[in-house]
């Protein structure tokens, strides 16, 4: 849910909701800070140390100028507004986020500014701004007990009381590196002299925070405003009108400006316009996006973009808390018209660093302490992580993972558009000369061509400020600040000639174009720049989704049914979906429709048919109408050709119209019905407010408050829907680990908050939908987490407890969808869903599998080597087996179970799976160079031999490993919890997967061939010299001798990908040549999987078709039962390669065997063809081998063998078996000699031709070098014409040919005119397809 929309749409329409003061407590004096000792406490528990001895005590290692005290909110106002509870821990831990911080006159004191975000329970959020200033220490306990921490600390550290500056890391939470670097006072006063704190010679500054709160992220007026209040406070003379005039005037006088308009409202010295977007721009984004841009460089932020979207785990690490803020708001702009759905805490503190423990996605921002090197900070999880140094202008990238569509098209785009601005593409610091932290208001920028000038006018009002300005120049400034006839002065005063430039140095504002002042020129700038950046992303949506809704599932009557069914429904077509984009586009758009955002957006949509729509959906679906109006569903849409923004010149004159005239005024702020006396303006010293004319706002301002009640309905209304969507959210399963987090993780939520009125939407007012709504309510409650206050390690538990679950359901849910997707056709008709995954999709769930595993196994980790933990852990427990091993080995035990296993298995001796023989496997692979390569390699091979759940059931069986390894809460350690899991993955086994065969293309892999005689009826023993050639999907092993006798072979091989065909034969030499073979078998000695070639004839010289090379076709084979059970059951088999039943039927071997009818011969011819076009109509990476289907065992030749036997004489002629490879060799010869006498003459020229073709390729088979045999050869006859689409011709050739009646009887097929037409007609649909041959089927076939 869009958060600004939220806020906007619960709360009425005013600018901010609090004034809120943070600083120090006089009267408790100084505390240490509790959350600073909760980090302690899980610091010792994470290294294993006892927690309690080392959170307790106090610390003096360090020097107390550089500890953590607790900050309190000393004040806010109004005490309370009823749609936005306040919640004092969350805004005081937010505005200090290290707590209080503590300087001397020698340290620098430059203010800073940040924001923060608050998010509520229901998914909109809060924003703060906060400008924190040093102000000096009056209270005498105070600093008496600074003075004596200090000596405490001196006494136990008498070394440090030498040169160690204060400056260098009080209050890092909020100085920048820029700042430490810079600061002139620090470099300066490195000496012993200004190393500590001594009563009597320094003075003491504390940091004070102001902050306001707001409903949407209105960052550079809230900034102004602020700045202006702390400059009011350090002047040399009063402001115009006590404080309270301007908060009270912010808090009830200023409302938010109406969609589509500007509004002025003014601070205590000048005025300060915003604009907020019309309904169908792009919402409010008020972080500047240049200086995003400008601190990761467009590259690194375009891949931190994609990152998001695919929905990884992000931290953003920075010195800087406004930088994390700026890059995290910014990237979350940029995904319109998606939203992060997952954990979103753009500033994590330091007490809460566990929660980069959570297994989920999230966008989380660290700060990083100076001088704090990378590679020290441990992270738990690292496989699946983003990291970016904001800082050093770098990114880590997760590995393997699909780049944005168009990329370096999408690139050169954006980096005209910051050309434009005077942006450099290239990430880097920004001019040090502007820090990005100083308050002045324009700085913000990273560019500006006037920054001379803006250092003169910075020195300038230091001088104002310092009262280094004369009594002339001081009344003139006071007169015209905050007067509406400035620009009216100013531009007279440059008609008449009188200089000006001291007055507008006086004033702080340098004046541009227009009238406009610097800053304004600056803002609007920034405005017009993030406005075409984000048009530039949302353009690119807008052409990838353009065709989006023709894809959503509408099956639902009406809201109540949808809501009650949702989880068991399709939503969205995924498989039409992606058939229907551009092939460059899919490995993104296929990871892409399976995240959590996707989902919420076609959620959004089919809520639309029966709710008011979704903002954001919206303004998409207004922009995808619009773009069909002048393309008329253009081609184009589908193309990858990349498509420009054509929309960047409007979008920044709409926003420049706005800021050049101003819509609304606010009321200007006027003296309040004050005690007089109180709040006595003191220089450098924030008052302590009047809170009762603050705690209300005015009873008779009630214009806008009005106005805006039936505005303030429909929203309630719509709240309401959005809560329903929300809550409904929480109850999806497959997410449910991630909005679990959601909840705990926003612990700076509403807890007071009275729960919404509980109305059901419209048209949902059944008993049903409410015990729906009620009971997602109780479900949302109980996932809630405490306050911060009750932030104990029984909490943390809780939490953790509630991420096992999340993990649980979600292996549940991708393992049921892994299931479904691979079944295909039989799952469609059990009703769960659509058919035919694509090798791409599958890819995808396998990688997300793969996420989910890392995520598992990162949970709760305390020990880890590497960047993924399950690599970690396999190490870990490789180590051991290794040495048990070893100790095995001298005491040596019997292995008489295995011998008898491998003796039971006939043929192949059998393979022993292991854990640590899959991992040697992986380890010797020097493709993949990263642990978390091997992991997701070690997981693929496992799936790939059904044996993942029993690998890590056996992994986790070491229960002793595990616990060193892993905190007691880790989701390893909860067993009921783990036999589930381990239950989920069982599961798998009930389908084949070739996902690490079809990934690791090019590895070396050992194979293993054994070759079977029928032992009864052949030699056992040959004299010949046999040879084989292994061939696959992905190409052969070339011909391998095997030694004579021993019919068994392993040899290392390219990776074959899924095998085909062996092509097996003898060179006949010695005496006992002929040799009868029942099959070969081949393994692939990594995967386990093993081959079957049937073959059940006979090779050597007169015998059977006198065939000395045979090419086998293959079958993969069922597991042996005894081997696992679990693996036995699979899905359905391949096609079958040509046994020995059907060859014994077909040649007539021995006078026995069934004959099919007719109708069984036309009916498998048929099949053959179909199943030939099914294979073409199945996109290309899917179709697996061609082979299979033209010479299986239910494949094209074996069918036309029957339909040429149909009726064939074979008896034995002077003992002699008679072949239809002789019947074919005689129709040529007659033709031959035909031709020779001239008959052939008088045919048409179409006919002549044909026969010279066909005689052309008997005669080429003839002469082949090979010894295929008469079988071989028919064989290799029907492929060749079938692939040259010559079959149909040469069918009524052998019809006509006088030769038919002396080798057929007059029954048969052949000799049916009517069902050779039905053939050929048959055999025409195979000319579309573009059929082509195995290299071992045709080898040695000169054409």
């Amino acid at each position: 849910m869009s958060g600004t929309n939220a806020a906007s749409g619960a709360a009425p329409c005013r600018f901010a909701h609090y004034f809120v003061i943070c600083g120090i407590d006089t009267e408790t004096g100084l505390e240490p800070d509790e959350l600073a000792a909760l980090y302690q406490w899980l610091e010792a528990d994470r290294q294993g140390r006892d927690p309690d001895t080392a959170a307790a005590g106090e610390n003096f290692e360090q020097s107390p100028l550089k500890r953590t005290f607790k900050s309190k909110v000393l004040a806010h106002y109004p005490e309370n507004v009823e749609w936005n509870p306040f919640d004092q821990d969350a805004v005081n831990m937010l505005c200090m986020p290290k707590g209080l911080s503590f300087r001397t006159q020698a340290d620098s004191r430059e203010p800073q500014f940040h924001s923060f975000l608050i998010t509520r329970e229901d998914g909109s959020r809060t924003y703060g701004f906060v400008h924190t200033f040093y102000e000096e220490v009056t209270s005498p306990q105070i600093c008496s007990a600074m003075q004596t921490l200090y000596q405490m600390h001196q006494a136990e550290n008498p070394s440090s009381a030498t040169p160690s500056s204060s400056s260098s890391s009080s209050m890092d939470s909020l100085a920048s590196s820029l700042d430490e670097a810079d600061s002139p006072s620090s470099s300066s006063c490195r000496s012993a002299a200004c190393g500590g704190y001594d009563a009597s010679r320094d003075t003491l500054y504390v940091s004070k925070a102001l902050c306001l709160i707001t409903p949407m992220p209105f960052m550079h007026g809230c900034r102004r405003f602020l700045s202006q209040m702390h400059r009011a406070v350090t002047a040399a003379s009063p402001p115009p009108l006590p404080l309270e005039s301007y908060v009270h005037n912010i808090l009830y006088e200023v409302p938010l400006p109406p969609p589509g308009r500007s509004l002025k409202f003014h601070g205590v010295y000048e005025p300060i316009v915003c604009q907020r977007p019309g309904p169908g721009e792009l919402p409010l984004a008020d972080f500047p996006l240049g200086q995003t841009f400008t601190l990761l460089g467009v590259e690194n932020l375009v891949q931190l973009f994609n990152c998001t979207l695919l929905e990884m785990q992000i931290l953003l690490y920075s010195q800087d808390y406004q930088r994390l803020m700026t890059v995290a708001e910014g990237i979350t702009t940029l995904l319109f018209p998606f939203q992060w759905q997952h954990v979103y805490v753009p500033i994590l503190p330091a007490s809460l660093l566990h929660f980069l423990d959570a297994p989920v996605p999230y966008l989380m921002g660290l700060q990083s302490k100076e001088g704090t090197d990378r590679s020290k900070l441990e992270l738990p999880q690292e496989a699946n992580l983003c990291f970016v140094d904001i800082d050093n202008h770098c990114i880590e990238l997760p590995e393997d993972f699909p780049q944005f569509p168009n990329k370096p098209e999408f690139i050169q785009e954006l980096s005209e558009v910051l050309l434009r601005y005077g942006i450099s593409p290239v990430g880097g610091a920004p001019p040090t000369s502007v820090p990005t932290t100083t308050t002045t208001p324009g700085s913000v920028s990273t560019r500006h061509p006037g920054l001379k000038s803006q250092q003169a006018l910075r020195e300038l009002e230091d001088d104002g400020r310092n009262g280094n300005l004369g009594g002339e120049q001081l009344a003139v400034l006071e007169l015209l600040q905050g007067n509406a006839t400035l620009e009216r002065l100013q531009a007279l005063a440059k008609r008449t000639g009188v200089r000006v430039e001291a007055l507008r140095g006086v004033g702080g504002e340098g004046e541009g174009q227009g009238g406009r002042t610097a800053v304004e020129e600056e803002e609007l700038r920034n405005a017009k720049l993030n406005v075409q950046l984000r048009e530039v992303f949302a353009s690119r949506f807008t052409t990838m989704f353009a065709d989006y809704e023709a894809f959503v599932i509408q099956s639902a009557p009406d809201l109540e049914s949808w809501l009650t069914n949702r989880e068991q429904m399709h939503n969205f077509d995924k498989a039409s979906f992606l058939s229907d984009q551009p092939e460059p586009y899919l490995p993104f758009l296929s990871h892409f429709i399976e995240t959590q955002m996707f989902a919420t957006f076609i959620d959004n949509k089919i809520m639309s048919q029966w709710e008011e729509k979704e903002p954001l959906l919206r303004v998409f679906d207004g922009r995808i109408d619009k773009a069909r109006l002048y393309n008329v569903r253009a081609p184009s849409l589908r193309s990858s050709n990349y498509q420009r923004c054509t929309v960047l010149k409007e979008s920044a004159q709409a926003i420049e119209q706005r800021l050049m005239k101003i819509d609304h005024t606010a009321i200007h702020p006027h003296l309040l019905d004050m005690k007089i006396g109180q709040g006595k303006y003191e220089q450098g010293f924030f008052p302590k407010l009047q809170s009762d004319v603050l705690s209300v706002g005015p009873t008779n301002n009630n214009r806008w408050s009005s106005r805006t009640a039936t505005a303030q309905r429909r929203k309630d209304r719509h709240r309401q829907q959005t809560e329903h969507l929300t809550l409904d959210n929480d109850l999806k399963e497959q997410v449910e680990g991630c909005l679990v987090l959601q909840n705990s993780m926003a612990f700076w939520e509403w807890d007071k908050a009275s729960p919404p009125p509980l109305k059901p939407p419209k048209k949902s007012a059944s008993e049903c939908c409410l015990k729906y709504m009620q009971e997602a309510r109780s479900l949302g409650k109980n996932l809630r987490q405490p306050k911060l206050s009750d932030l104990s390690p029984a909490v943390i538990a809780q939490t953790n407890w509630k991420f096992v679950e999340g993990l649980l359901k979600e292996c549940r849910m991708k393992t049921k969808r892994m299931l479904v997707e691979k079944m295909g056709r039989e799952a469609v008709e059990l009703g769960h869903g659509e058919a035919n995954i694509t090798g791409l999709e599958e890819n995808t769930l396998i990688a997300s599998l793969c996420d989910l595993l890392e995520r598992i196994w990162s949970h709760g980790l305390q020990v880890k080597q590497g960047k993924s933990a399950l690599w970690s852990h396999l190490l870990h427990y490789q180590a051991r087996e290794e040495k048990l091993e070893q100790q095995q080995a001298e005491s040596p035990v019997s292995n008489g179970p295995e011998r008898r296993k491998s003796e039971s298995s006939i043929g192949m001796p059998s393979l022993r799976a292991s854990v640590m023989q899959d991992m040697r496997h992986i380890q010797s692979m020097g493709e993949i160079k990263t642990d978390v390569g091997r992991a997701r390699a070690w997981i693929r091979l496992s799936l790939e031999k059904k044996l993942l759940s029993q690998h890590l059931k056996q992994l986790l069986t070491r229960q002793a490993l595990t616990k060193k390894l892993y905190k007691r809460y880790a989701f390893l350690r909860c067993e009921e919890e783990k036999e589930q899991f381990l239950f989920h993955l069982l599961s798998l086994n009930t389908v084949d997967y070739f996902c690490f065969t079809s990934v690791f293309t090019t590895i070396m892999i050992p194979y293993r061939a054994v070759i079977i005689p029928i032992k009864k009826l052949s030699n056992a023993m040959t004299t010949s010299n046999p040879w084989v050639c292994v061939s696959g999907e992905l190409g052969d092993s070339g011909v391998r001798q095997i030694t004579k006798n021993i019919l068994e072979m392993t040899f290392d091989c390219q990776n074959l990908g899924k095998l085909t065909t062996v092509q097996l034969g003898h060179d006949n030499s010695g005496l006992l040549a002929k040799w009868l073979v029942d099959c070969v078998m081949v393994r692939n000695e990594i995967t386990g999987h093993t081959y079957k070639f049937p073959c059940g004839r006979w090779l050597g010289k007169g015998v059977d078709d006198g065939s000395l090379e045979r090419v086998l076709i293959g079958e993969l084979a069922l597991p042996n039962a005894d081997e696992d059970f679990g693996r036995g059951c699979r899905t359905p088999d391949m096609q079958h390669s040509p046994g020995q039943t059907r060859r014994v039927s077909i040649t007539s071997m021995g006078g026995r065997g069934y004959k099919p009818t007719s109708a069984q011969i036309q009916e498998a011819i048929g099949e053959a063809v179909n199943s030939i076009c099914k294979h073409f109509h199945k996109p290309e990476k899917e179709r697996g081998s061609l082979t299979i289907l033209l010479c299986g065992e239910v494949g094209l030749v074996g069918a036309l063998e029957l339909f040429f036997h149909n009726g064939f004489k074979s008896a034995r002629l002077f003992q002699k078996t008679v072949f239809v490879w002789d019947f074919v060799e005689k129709a040529v010869a007659y033709m031959e000699s035909a031709d020779q006498m001239g008959d052939m003459q008088e045919t048409a020229e179409p006919l002549g031709l044909t026969c010279v073709s066909l005689c052309h390729y008997v005669s080429a088979i003839n002469s082949s070098p090979r010894n295929i045999g008469k079988d071989g050869k028919f064989q290799l006859l029907v492929c060749l014409g079938a692939r040259d689409r010559l079959l149909i011709q040469w069918l009524p050739l052998l019809v006509e040919c006088p030769v038919i009646q002396r080798m057929y009887e007059e029954s048969a097929l052949l000799r049916d005119r009517t069902t050779v037409n039905a053939l050929i007609a048959v055999l025409q649909t195979l000319h579309d397809f573009p059929i082509t041959l195995e290299a071992s089927l045709v080898k040695g076939i000169d054409l």
